[in-house]
């Protein structure tokens, strides 16, 4: 029997890596320490696996949006207003920036290359965000030194972000490929 990897009823890959970045979007209801999130690491997965840029793309700002509104609601006025923000805004257009930065990994996925992306990623999170709050927050003079203050209050979080992109990404790559090698209508497939 031919596999056809274009056959619909074959196609599982986007649906499981849709299912696992939903999923790691919504362990950020889960207690975790400040900053701790899956974002950066399922723009990177995104990036890397969805044969379709498209859907790379879009995957991740879905998942990131339905777990920002499940935290609106639990959290209710704490949250709720953050959702359709600048500030949700910028953290969607910095997981599309992750996203892109996946795209290079779409040939090499080794451990190093993983890793190393997420280290960008989690810098390029940082810059932006952390901008984006120099210019949305009225805290920060609009001066080069408030834009530094902006980086410096953001400092504090770094490590959060880096440990939690570093391990979210071993577990969307790793797990991904321990699927991959145990199904053969995954290994079949361009997801």
């Amino acid at each position: 029997m031919n596999m056809n990897t274009t056959n619909p009823r074959l196609a599982v890959g986007p649906l499981i890596l849709a299912a696992m970045i939903v999923l790691a979007c919504l362990s950020r209801l889960l207690p975790h320490p400040p900053n701790f999130s899956p974002i950066a690491a399922v723009g990177l997965f995104g990036g890397a696996f969805f044969a379709s840029r498209n859907s790379a793309l879009l995957v991740p700002v879905l998942a990131v949006v339905i777990s920002d509104v499940a935290l609106g609601y639990i959290n209710g006025g704490l949250y709720g207003d953050y959702v359709g923000s600048t500030g949700q805004l910028i953290v969607l257009g910095a997981t599309v920036l992750c996203t892109v930065i996946g795209f290079a990994l779409r040939n090499r996925k080794s451990s190093v290359a993983v890793a190393t992306a997420a280290v960008a990623s989690t810098a390029m999170f940082f810059l932006t965000t952390n901008f984006g709050a120099f210019l949305a927050d009225p805290q920060y003079p609009k001066t080069v030194a408030g834009l530094g203050m902006a980086y410096v209050a953001g400092i504090p979080f770094v490590k959060w972000s880096l440990i939690s992109t570093l391990m979210y990404s071993a577990f969307l790559f790793g797990g991904f490929q321990l699927l991959r090698s145990g199904t053969p209508a995954l290994r079949a497939q361009t997801v």
